[in-house]
């Protein structure tokens, strides 16, 4: 059975995104790439212009390609409150992001909605780079908080 991870933060253009591609590599590095299905979005529609999202940010580009990190160019999407039947992990970045995730999803009544840093035994933020400028610090919080996800997910289905 597919398990199905939707990263969600405000604009999907730095942490979601990151959060997407880190779980795909971590995933396809098990051998497990075809046991997931991986997607990001945003809370707002901050970088979608006339119905077109942006890319994934360049700092974002660049922390991921300093990582080895694979990706590919994308738009921007908002969470639509389909993607909660879609999806069986709906992961937000910071309180924020879960306050709006359970907002869309009307109350998150299936119990789906985490912060990431949460599987890491932290209720601690992933500071949004976009206004921290600290991409490097972000990007080892999604890692710590992706691969502690991973473990989780993969635990419990042994």
């Amino acid at each position: 059975m597919t398990k199905k991870i939707l990263f969600i933060c405000h604009g999907n253009i730095c942490r979601s995104p990151m959060a997407e591609f880190i779980t795909k590599k971590i995933v396809k590095d098990l051998g497990k790439e075809n046991e997931y299905e991986i997607a990001s979005a945003a809370t707002t529609e901050d970088a979608i212009i006339s119905g077109i999202g942006h890319d994934i940010d360049v700092r974002s580009q660049r922390v991921m390609n300093e990582h080895g990190i694979p990706f590919n160019h994308r738009q921007a999407r908002k969470m639509v409150k389909s993607d909660y039947e879609k999806y069986d992990y709906i992961i937000g970045m910071d309180e924020e992001n879960f306050f709006d995730m359970n907002h869309i999803s009307a109350g998150d009544p299936d119990r789906k909605e985490y912060k990431l840093l949460s599987f890491a035994g932290s209720m601690m933020d992933v500071d949004d780079p976009w206004y921290t400028g600290d991409f490097e610090g972000a990007y080892q919080d999604i890692y710590r908080g992706c691969e502690a996800l991973i473990k989780k997910i993969e635990m419990s289905d042994n």
